[in-house]
Order: C-alpha cells, then sequence, then structure tokens
C-alpha cells in the first residue's frame, strides 16, 4: 500500500485508475518491457510540481534536468589551499567566478559539503553537485556507518544536486574490503537501494575505476548513472562504444585529463612543469567526449586547482604522489599529483583553463 501511495504521489494521479493508464503509458513508449532498472528511471523522472529543486530525470542515455537533456560540463572540485590538507571554501566568491568563466556547470566533490550556504551559492549560479560518499570516513556520512542516509535525507530537496555518488575507483581496492571486491559491489548497491527509499527523485551514480566488468553490472543494479575514471592517454574513445556494447545506462568520464608535469622529456614535450603537455592532452580528450554525447553525458574533468597535499609538504610543489592504475596518463605515463588543476595553488589560471573554457562555452 505505501509503494501504491507512492506511485501516486510520483505520477501526479489522482486515483488507482488514472495511475494505471499512467504505468501503461510509459511501459508503451519507455519501458517496452518489465524491466526494474527502466522502472527506476521512470521513478527518477517523475516529479513533485510543487517541490523547489531541480527535476532530474533519465532518458535513455540521457540526464534529463527540467525535462531538458543536460550535458556534464564539469570538474572536479576539491579546493584545498597552500599550506593545509583540508578542503576549505574560504574563496568561494572566486571560485565561483572561475568556474562559470571556464563554462563549468557542474562539479564533482569527493566527500559531502555540509554547509548548506555553499549549497545555495551554487544554486544560485546554476551549478550543480555530484555529491561523493566515501565508505570508511570515521562515520561523517560514509557507507560504513551508513550515515550517508542522513546526509540524503537532510539534503534530498536541494536545489544544486544533481547525483548521488558512491566511491571512487574502490574497484582498485578490494584490500579495504577484506580482499573480497563483491563486499564493495554489495554495499555500494545496498547504498544505492537506500537513496532510492529516501529521496527517489535524484539518480544514483559510482565513480568506477575504468569500464565496469560483468560482476560490477550485475551487482551494481541498483546504480542509475555510471560514471568512469578513465586515464587512456589524451584519448578515451573507445570507452564509449565499450560501455554501449555492455549496457543501455546512462555514463559519463568522472575523471579523464592530463597533469602539467612531464617526469621525462617526450613526444615533443620538456621534462618539468609543461602546461603545454596538459593543454594540449585536455583539448584531444574534451573532443573525443563532445565527439561521443550520444553514448556520453559529458564529463567532470580532474581537477579544478593544484593540490600540494598529495605529495610531500604541503607548502610547495612536490613531484611524484601515489595513484594505482594510472600509468594512462598523457603523456608520461605518470601522475603528478600535486599539478592536475585548471588553476594553480593560488587560483591563476593555467595554460590548460582556455582550453577546457573553449570546449565548455562552445559545445
Amino acid at each position: 500500500m505505501e509503494k501504491l501511495k507512492r506511485l501516486l504521489f510520483l505520477s501526479g494521479c489522482k486515483s488507482i485508475s488514472g495511475l494505471l493508464a499512467w504505468i501503461a503509458f510509459y511501459a508503451a513508449t519507455v519501458l517496452n518491457s518489465c524491466n526494474p532498472v527502466r522502472e527506476q528511471q521512470i521513478i527518477n523522472q517523475a516529479t513533485d510540481p510543487e517541490s523547489p529543486k531541480q527535476k532530474i530525470g533519465i532518458e535513455g542515455r540521457d540526464i534529463l534536468v527540467n525535462g531538458e537533456p543536460y550535458v556534464i560540463k564539469g570538474i572536479c572540485f576539491n579546493p584545498v589551499p597552500k599550506g593545509s590538507t583540508e578542503r576549505s571554501f574560504k574563496n568561494l566568491d572566486e571560485h565561483i567566478h572561475l568556474l562559470k568563466e571556464a563554462g563549468i556547470n557542474t562539479i564533482r566533490v569527493y566527500s559531502p559539503i555540509i554547509e548548506e550556504e555553499v549549497l545555495n551559492r551554487f544554486a544560485e549560479e546554476n551549478i550543480m553537485v555530484i555529491i561523493g560518499f566515501g565508505y570508511n570516513q570515521d562515520g561523517q556520512y560514509d557507507i560504513l556507518s551508513g550515515t550517508y542516509a542522513d546526509y540524503v535525507e537532510k539534503f534530498k530537496g536541494h536545489p544544486a544536486i544533481l547525483m548521488w555518488e558512491l566511491g571512487n575507483e574502490f574497484n582498485y581496492h578490494p584490500e579495504w574490503f577484506d580482499g573480497e571486491i563483491k563486499n564493495w559491489y554489495q554495499a555500494m548497491n545496498d547504498a544505492a537501494k537506500k537513496i532510492h527509499e529516501i529521496d527517489p527523485l535524484i539518480p544514483v551514480t559510482t565513480a568506477h575505476g575504468e569500464l565496469p566488468d560483468s560482476l560490477a553490472l550485475a551487482m551494481g543494479e541498483s546504480i542509475d548513472i555510471w560514471g568512469m575514471n578513465v586515464y587512456r592517454w589524451d584519448d578515451p574513445t573507445d570507452i564509449f562504444s565499450e560501455w554501449a556494447s555492455i549496457s543501455d545506462k546512462p555514463m559519463y568520464l568522472s575523471e579523464a585529463g592530463g597533469d602539467s608535469y612531464m617526469t621525462i622529456s617526450k613526444m615533443g614535450y620538456d621534462e618539468g612543469e609543461n602546461q603545454r603537455a596538459q593543454a594540449d592532452a585536455n583539448a584531444n580528450i574534451l573532443k573525443s567526449v563532445f565527439s561521443n554525447l550520444e553514448i556520453s553525458a559529458g564529463v567532470t574533468l580532474f581537477a579544478y586547482s593544484d593540490e600540494l597535499w598529495k605529495a610531500e609538504n604541503p607548502e610547495k610543489y612536490d613531484i611524484g604522489g601515489w595513484a594505482p592504475n594510472s600509468s594512462g596518463v598523457p603523456y608520461d605515463g605518470t601522475p603528478n599529483e600535486e599539478y592536475w588543476g585548471i588553476v594553480d595553488v593560488d587560483l591563476n589560471k593555467k595554460m590548460t583553463f582556455e582550453v577546457v573554457k573553449k570546449y565548455y562555452t562552445e559545445n
């Protein structure tokens, strides 16, 4: 009975007969079969007309915002100031100015934004947010403790939120799950189901390391949109056809890009800090993304700002850092973790900023 009431509410129907007609209509035009994944997509598309939030839906491979296809022109956003190891929104006005200038309409954060006033600002500026939940964050809105559900309950009506995201390439870390990656996929899918119960109107995604295999897809049936962190030199094109061959769900690149430091001289790029290498790589990557929008819903490029905390001394730039499965980083195969921003740690624009601006404002 509660599920019936919920469907009546979501569909806007006033009677059971009206609800049956609504179901029949969508079954004929969208579902074409009794497919629980497609049924979830319909639930995500159904909206409360009195709700102030953005209306997020799924149609085929498209993400819809207020009924229109939405292309994610995004950036991974983790502004950590020089000398710190913690994210800070102290310079929010300057961040927003830079995001808007670059044509960025979506930010992806690796942990929830707990400051409601920050979310409000992003909503006011029409910048949408993909809210990420980690697995074990000492009970701070994480999946292990179940406190992610508290955050969803608190912010489920917020107009800035585009998607709820579970994990960040955790498939590379079975050691975090007693050596068995199935444990992560089970936790991920259970969390997705719980979020659907709390907030059926916002899609759930995950940031998977590379193309999901059959195990991930089978155990992650409640994931609505698959994000993929893809580092295939400067050309991710094959990922789109590979995805199309295994799933009809939407996807986007949750990470892609290049850094601005060359560990060695290669392919005409000199060793050392090399912003031209980063700009060229990102241009090729974004060209591929925008040439494959029939499959992909876009990209959150990695990353917004350089992060000096990732290697050694957070007061200065250091080469190195650690990132698994990143040999595909252009053009030296080495992820220098402190050099990934489209702006530097002091928020000065790097050469790649204009590349991002071109692709995001012209597409």
